[in-house]
């Protein structure tokens, strides 16, 4: 995270950029973890904004989180994620493990127009729809 509290990356070519995927440029809110609706008590869903260089970043229930990313086919890996350590209360706490474990893991993507569900290999699952971009938060 940038010492002004800004979460917007500030890496300018990071390796892995997807270039190659524009229709994932952009921000997505995570609707679902697993199947499940999102947990009661999060301060709102949490999101993910893919840049065009190749950079993740967002809010993945309770932290923060940046990183890179990659889609190769239908195949989207993340390079490392790193996440602020903040507590939150549990639910919230439970998706932000999913949403993070899905982004540690990647795997294979399924897309419509504005949705699209990311499945690792192990069953997890993330369904996200495109959402408005979300400002950096203070």
């Amino acid at each position: 995270m940038r010492d002004d509290g800004h979460d917007r990356p500030t890496s300018v070519d990071p390796p892995g950029a997807g270039q190659d995927a524009p229709w994932l440029h952009g921000t997505w809110r995570v609707v679902r973890c697993d199947g499940a609706p999102l947990a009661d008590g999060m301060q709102g869903p949490p999101w993910l904004t893919f840049d065009g260089d190749g950079m993740v970043f967002g809010h993945a229930g309770v932290n923060r989180v940046r990183g890179t990313w990659r889609l190769d086919g239908t195949a989207l890996t993340f390079g490392p994620v790193v996440a602020t350590l903040m507590a939150g209360p549990p639910g919230a706490t439970a998706t932000e493990r999913t949403v993070l474990g899905v982004l540690q893991d990647g795997g294979q993507v399924t897309s419509e127009p504005d949705t699209f569900t990311l499945r690792t290999p192990g069953g997890r699952v993330l369904e996200l729809v495109r959402a408005p971009d979300v400002p950096a938060q203070e």
